[in-house]
């Protein structure tokens, strides 16, 4: 069987950057194509990737990259971007798309392993997890049956996740020193982990002068009452064998976790009276949260094992 040929759309992004250094280290895909406008003509190598190969960005249309006959595209793109790349592609062609165009479309199979895995392989159409949603469903997911009322997440986001495009959300010098709050209610990510946990969550994003890296802290009342230990073991049993995801007992770093392609869960408080719960999420949004979770998702999807190519170090 040939070696399934994979590309990239956006590949100019910090995502897309990430993607490309995992990608051009997999034993077994290939690395086919890379869209850019901005980078067009300039060598993939070289730009600090891990990518060592002949490749150039190019600009191309959606029908040009669909005559190039890949096995499997990543669309790395702002919302509401993917509709052209989608209408030129096979049926046959796996699509990943990192945007939240399709986390709604119940055609579409939704990417985050840890809880859907059986329902990603094989499938042609993956809609990858937001990295705020990722661990928002780490960090809830094991008591979800046990939770009364909207769930409250405190979510703090080093500026990469605002993308490559300026604004205040990117921009250092505003945020240093600062704590920058934004979208407190509706935000995507908040309808997103409502839809796919069957729960109401309550979301309230910040973003931080560091560069990479979420910290998530998840407030939630229960049906009845628990200790820190009974918490802290449904979490452990709840995750065991799950490569990507550390169960740990203080709360977690996201100086720790910035770097690192798994999340860690911990920071494990109960209330006096055991119907208040506290858990805290760290992941890399840039790994975890986006380009690591994709190529799990690709993994699954073309028949891999889904760790192929991410670092065993990962958690």
């Amino acid at each position: 069987m040939a070696t399934p040929a994979i590309g990239i759309v956006g590949a100019r992004g910090y995502t897309g950057a990430e993607l490309v250094r995992l990608l051009a280290r997999h034993p077994q895909v290939r690395l086919s194509l890379l869209v850019s406008r901005e980078l067009a003509g300039q060598p993939v190598s070289g730009q600090g990737n891990g990518y060592d190969g002949p490749l150039r960005f190019e600009n191309l249309t959606p029908e040009d990259v669909a005559a190039r006959g890949l096995d499997a595209l990543i669309l790395a793109l702002p919302n509401d971007k993917s509709g052209p790349w989608l209408a030129a592609s096979a049926p046959d062609t796996v699509v990943i798309d990192l945007s939240a165009d399709h986390r709604f479309t119940a055609e579409w199979a939704y990417g985050l392993p840890e809880r859907h895995r059986e329902q990603l392989r094989g499938r042609r159409r993956i809609a990858n997890p937001g990295c705020y949603a990722t661990a928002m469903q780490l960090a809830l997911g094991p008591i979800t049956d046990a939770m009364v009322g909207p769930a409250q997440c405190f979510g703090v986001s080093g500026w990469s996740g605002a993308g490559t495009t300026a604004s205040d959300r990117n921009n250092p010098e505003l945020l240093r020193d600062n704590l920058m709050p934004y979208a407190l209610t509706g935000h995507v990510h908040e309808r997103e982990v409502t839809r796919h946990l069957g729960h109401p969550v309550e979301f309230l994003p910040h973003v931080a002068p560091h560069f990479r890296g979420i910290t998530l802290t998840a407030n939630v009342h229960l049906r009845s009452p628990t200790t820190v230990v009974a918490l802290r073991e449904r979490y452990r049993a709840a995750y065991a064998g799950e490569p990507l995801v550390r169960v740990v007992d203080e709360a977690p770093w996201v100086s720790r976790i910035a770097g690192r392609h798994g999340a860690e869960v911990g920071g494990f408080a109960v209330s006096s009276d055991g119907v208040r719960a506290v858990v805290v999420a760290t992941l890399d949004n840039l790994l975890k949260g986006a380009a690591t979770q994709a190529v799990q998702n690709l993994n699954l999807a073309l028949g891999l094992p889904e760790l192929t190519s991410i670092p065993s170090e990962a958690s």
